[in-house]
């Protein structure tokens, strides 16, 4: 993997496949750049496509994440990736991961399109509350070092059932996920109080594709409609039949077309 230095010193590793115009994979909780190669495998085609694994994880450093300030350090981190893609770059952020690119859009990372899927904002009334006291375990969870107890809650609160979290528990995989938790704290700051930040998103220019699966929660649906109204450009998508575990042979041609013929139309322009 390749190495670029984030605004504070840090270390973020990415890996570049493809020919094209460049394309930007962001990564959700408990994501890494392994974890997006095969959407990255679909779409390399057509595009020079970087995925990288975000601070904490991987092949990256870690440094200080937490809070709002680790939010400010993690659009920096995307910005030294972008500006490592290539002029022109696109950006495409999965669940968590595309708050934080919407973040970053808002903060003036220059990226004249923008793709996400589901991410888990939570408004309303019972939302904000669900998501109260979610971060409030998940801190005290960490605190004690009970990175298990972490992944479940986090788990859980994605739709798995404890009996698939059973098994999870006895693969090979699990190991990799505890390993992972403490970044749950980074995916759960740029999520903020589970709001769709609608004035502070009014400022994206980009064009932006919102996408969710229709067989995903009535929750995760809605708050897709509702953050696709709070953005000046945006057009939203159901993907049939998906989930939030979209499938990436689902999500590579919907991608596809909307950055392919915006890039398109735009250098036609």
């Amino acid at each position: 993997m390749d190495r670029t230095l984030s605004a504070d010193s840090t270390p973020i590793a990415y890996r570049r496949r493809g020919e094209g115009p460049p394309l930007v994979l962001v990564g959700g909780a408990l994501g890494t750049a392994a974890a997006d190669a095969p959407l990255a495998a679909l779409l390399a085609p057509r595009f020079t496509v970087v995925t990288y694994d975000r601070r904490g994880r991987g092949a990256s450093g870690s440094g200080g994440a937490g809070g709002a300030a680790g939010v400010r350090r993690e659009i920096e981190d995307l910005a030294a990736v972008v500006t490592a893609a290539g002029p022109g770059a696109s950006v495409f952020g999965m669940s968590s991961g595309g708050a934080l690119a919407l973040e970053a859009a808002a903060a003036g990372l220059p990226v004249e399109l923008l793709a996400v899927y589901e991410p888990p904002y939570t408004p309303g009334a019972s939302g904000l509350l669900l998501k109260a006291r979610a971060s409030d375990r998940l801190h005290r969870l960490l605190a004690a070092g009970d990175r298990a107890g972490a992944v479940e809650l986090f788990l859980a609160a994605t739709g798995v059932d404890p009996a698939t979290v059973d098994r999870m528990r006895r693969a090979p995989l699990w190991p990799g996920l505890e390993a992972l938790a403490p970044t749950l704290a980074y995916d759960d700051a740029v999520l903020g109080d589970g709001a769709v930040p609608a004035e502070r998103f009014a400022a994206v220019t980009a064009r932006t594709l919102v996408v969710c699966g229709g067989f995903s929660s009535a929750r995760s649906r809605a708050a897709t409609r509702t953050l696709a109204e709070a953005l000046p450009r945006a057009r939203h998508r159901t993907l049939t039949g998906q989930t939030h575990e979209v499938a990436p042979q689902v999500l590579a041609p919907v991608l596809v077309d909307f950055f392919a013929r915006d890039v398109y139309t735009r250098q036609a322009s």
